[in-house]
């Protein structure tokens, strides 16, 4: 999918990855973009859409983006992400498949407990990131990004009909479950009154099926895109208004849009597909060797296992690094200069930091100007100023574990 970037009016926030529907009003767009379970919903809370990955999405509510990214660090957000694609792998052969795609150790995985993993190709390529559960009812839960629908769901299905064919007992269905997010300190303790589950012994990329407010056969897990704690609920369309407004008539909720979801996930150092990782970009490069899980490193039987694990041992030549910069926002595609002015890689996000209330970016580098304190120069509208490698994430990540 073409992607193009836009500026989000009013916000001062450029939005990467979005598709180039953008370039057109939004009323032109509506006949080809697809509409969430929460659409109208949107609508009615104020809601300002717009197409994102082929979907029409709140970029934003009444609320201004920064006020929005701030409720979310102290209090707590809720994110429409029905976007994205879930798909169950039912059957004995469900982890081969699965380890056949990706590079994670999906078999070590225990009951109900998930992992972030990527898709790779031949060449050590991210095809896309995605999270991996594996269930107790038997089945792998598996979340992946809606701007790759098509190609994720296209590599699934050619892989599950290439094992059928051997004899394999694997097969593969799409949930056309809505996915909410609810993210930040309190959420929590917002959904623990609308659950007997006790969420203390939930921790961070556990799942559970739970009724959820009065909605039953809900999925909730305990993950996110923020760096808060929070969790991601699959819940059944027809139910997924009803469980947004008992949420909402908690005070410490409100609606968040792309807008604060991109600044809070660039914060907390998380990678965006299309921008920051992609299918010229291996898990050493993208700052993503801890994906690779210690027995599939061994037998190096991934896709582009040769390629990545080669990296591993040796030297890479690029990495994505963090960067806090003085001066105008830093955009993606902002050229990236050592200190004798020679251009050296390229921004693949940046926006202003409401927390830090500085501009945070990353991009790539030669692995020689990697090193976190190394002074640096970003080119932004001609004119080049400071920037310094910094560890990431930018802002420290509250997620929840069992201590």
């Amino acid at each position: 999918m073409q992607r193009a970037m836009t500026v989000v009016p009013h916000l001062g926030l450029r939005l990467q990855a979005l598709p180039l529907a953008l370039g057109r009003p939004l009323s032109h767009a509506q006949d080809v973009l697809r509409r969430t379970p929460l659409y109208d919903f949107h609508l009615a809370h104020g809601g300002k859409m717009v197409a994102f990955a082929g979907w029409s999405l709140p970029v934003q509510y009444r609320d201004s983006h920064v006020d929005s990214h701030l409720h979310t660090r102290r209090h707590c957000s809720l994110f429409d992400v029905s976007h994205m694609l879930q798909t169950k792998i039912l059957g004995c052969d469900r982890v081969k498949l699965m380890e056949s795609l990706v590079v994670g150790d999906i078999a070590e995985l225990r009951p109900n407990q998930g992992t972030l993993s990527l898709f790779t190709n031949e060449a050590g390529g991210i095809e896309d990131d995605l999270i991996v559960t594996s269930t107790s009812e038997g089945y792998l839960y598996v979340v992946s990004n809606a701007g790759c629908w098509d190609k994720d769901l296209a590599l699934m299905q050619g892989k599950v009909r290439e094992l059928q064919n051997m004899g394999s007992d694997v097969s593969l269905e799409v949930v056309d479950n809505a996915l909410l997010a609810l993210q930040g300190p309190t959420a929590t303790q917002v959904l623990q009154a609308g659950v007997a589950d006790d969420l203390r012994k939930l921790p961070f990329m556990t799942s559970a099926v739970m009724e959820v407010f009065g909605v039953s056969g809900c999925r909730v897990t305990r993950c996110g895109y923020t760096g808060e704690d929070g969790v991601e609920i699959s819940v059944p369309a027809a139910a997924a208004v009803r469980l947004a407004a008992a949420l909402l008539e908690n005070p410490e909720v409100k609606l968040a849009g792309l807008a604060a979801r991109d600044s809070l996930r660039l914060e907390a150092g998380l990678c965006l597909y299309g921008s920051d990782i992609d299918e010229h970009t291996t898990p050493v490069e993208g700052s993503l060797s801890w994906t690779l899980g210690k027995r599939r490193r061994a037998a190096m039987d991934f896709p582009g296992a040769s390629v990545i694990i080669a990296q591993l041992k040796g030297k890479v030549q690029r990495r994505r690094v963090g960067l806090t910069c003085e001066g105008a926002p830093v955009r993606a595609h902002s050229p990236i200069l050592n200190m004798e002015g020679t251009v050296i890689g390229t921004v693949t996000s940046g926006c202003p930091s409401p927390c830090l209330k500085k501009n945070v970016a990353m991009g790539y580098v030669p692995s020689e100007y990697s090193r976190p304190g190394t002074p640096l120069l970003v080119e932004v509208r001609r004119k080049q100023q400071m920037a310094v490698v910094s560890k990431m994430p930018f802002v420290t990540t509250n997620y929840y574990t069992l201590k």
